[in-house]
């Protein structure tokens, strides 16, 4: 029976244990709560995957050490380096495969649509932050590969749509976004970014570069409008955040202050190639409907 590790314990950690357990393999996960999915073949440890004397003791014997965690977002630039240096020494001491959880801030403001294959531009602290992840370990010498997503849409999703947009579209108030209302945008879903976590994992020739996963690509508007239309809710009414707002908003929750860097790019599609990921690794992205009704019949079974 293989045996993987993953660092983690969010929707996306938890989807991609499920995926490795249904499969009868075994999996730990780790991290600092101990949460996890309850599964026969899925066991929970709460550990800090900072130690790296812990983590390599958790992670021996493992086939493949899966990472989705990362620090609180305003402490990306000090916090990320030690995270990964603990990642990579305990790879480095277990021979265990390393398959990396990224996103697509490395990138930068670049002209899309973007391929894995792009040069990690970007200048800001939290882009440069994750590029410096991803170059670290590819330089590290362990077998490694990174796969990225969008932004997060659907159920258990964690992200500007799912913070700022989803409850008053689907209770009829006013959405103040911190986008731009009608430039093409690449979001992904976390039963996708799972299964390209998997396919990646049992794929030789995925190790040594990055992967995106398949995303559906549309405007905030048009995601609104379609989530919306499934639930029967009025035509959204959505606005755009002044760099005011999104101030102000900074001053409340360090999130949103940090939010400057990835979120401003007026007039700027941001969206992703991901044909090698349908081609190589045979996941495609799941139709927009499909992510959304699983949101919408959550919602109203807590009513």
């Amino acid at each position: 029976m293989k045996f993987h590790v993953i660092v983690g314990r969010g929707a996306t950690a938890s989807k991609t244990a499920l995926l490795l357990a249904e499969d009868g393999e075994r999996v730990r996960m780790i991290s600092r709560t101990g949460g996890g999915p309850d599964h026969r073949l899925v066991e929970r440890v709460a550990a800090d995957a900072t130690d790296a004397d812990r983590l390599t003791e958790l992670a021996e014997g493992a086939d493949t050490l899966f990472t989705t965690a990362a620090p609180p977002y305003h402490s990306w630039p000090e916090q990320f380096p030690i995270l990964s240096a603990s990642l990579i020494t305990a790879v480095r001491r277990t021979g265990a495969a390393y398959v990396m959880l990224g996103n697509l801030y490395a990138y930068g403001p670049v002209d899309g649509p973007i391929t894995p294959h792009f040069p990690l531009t970007a200048t800001g602290p939290k882009g440069r932050a994750r590029a410096r992840v991803w170059e670290e370990a590819a330089a590290s010498g362990v077998k490694v590969t990174e796969v990225r997503a969008g932004q997060f849409y659907g159920a258990g999703a964690f992200s500007v749509f799912s913070l700022m947009v989803q409850r008053p579209v689907l209770e009829g108030g006013l959405a103040l976004v911190p986008q731009e209302l009608d430039v093409p945008h690449s979001y992904s879903a976390i039963d996708d970014a799972a299964r390209t976590l998997v396919a990646a994992s049992r794929e030789e020739q995925a190790y040594g570069r990055a992967w995106h996963v398949p995303t559906a690509t549309l405007s905030v508007r048009e995601l609104a409008g379609r989530l919306a239309d499934l639930a029967g809710a009025p035509a959204p009414r959505l606005e755009e955040m002044t760099e005011r707002d999104l101030v102000l908003l900074g001053v409340t929750d360090p999130l949103w202050g940090e939010m400057h860097e990835v979120l401003t790019k007026p007039g700027h599609p941001f969206v992703v190639d991901f044909s090698e990921t349908e081609k190589i690794l045979g996941v495609s992205a799941t139709p927009v409907d499909e992510v959304l009704r699983p949101l919408i019949q959550r919602r109203q079974g807590v009513r």
